[in-house]
């Protein structure tokens, strides 16, 4: 399996993702889910919340991710943790995309995901 064999869509937050695991849709024991995602320069996700827990690990890219107004600067190696409805909001102020994996626990449901605004 390669990540140009997952679809690609885009998410609530306008975020493009890739689902690497998830156990609703790849037959596996897992309690999370794993996705791959990115975000054009000159962008900015949607303000939004999940039920879940989330943790970003950022492969590439430059940026901010604010949580309930807390801002954390972002590039290659960041790791990220995001609580159960937290506050959420990516910016991308580089001159490539943002590439993040995405750790959800439980896994990600599009009916979990609040868009703010």
């Amino acid at each position: 399996m390669t990540l140009a064999d997952r679809p690609e869509f885009l998410a609530g937050d306008e975020t493009r993702l890739r689902e690497i695991f998830h156990p609703a849709k790849h037959q596996l024991s897992l309690n999370y889910s794993l996705a791959h995602g990115t975000l054009p320069p000159g962008q900015r996700s949607k303000l939004h919340a999940l039920v879940s827990s989330e943790v970003y690990y950022f492969v590439a890219g430059r940026g901010r991710l604010t949580i309930d107004n807390q801002v954390t600067l972002i590039e290659p190696g960041t790791t990220v943790y995001v609580p159960p409805g937290g506050k959420q909001f990516l910016e991308n102020d580089g001159e490539t995309d943002v590439e993040f994996l995405c750790l959800v626990d439980p896994p990600w449901r599009m009916q979990d995901e609040t868009i703010l605004e």
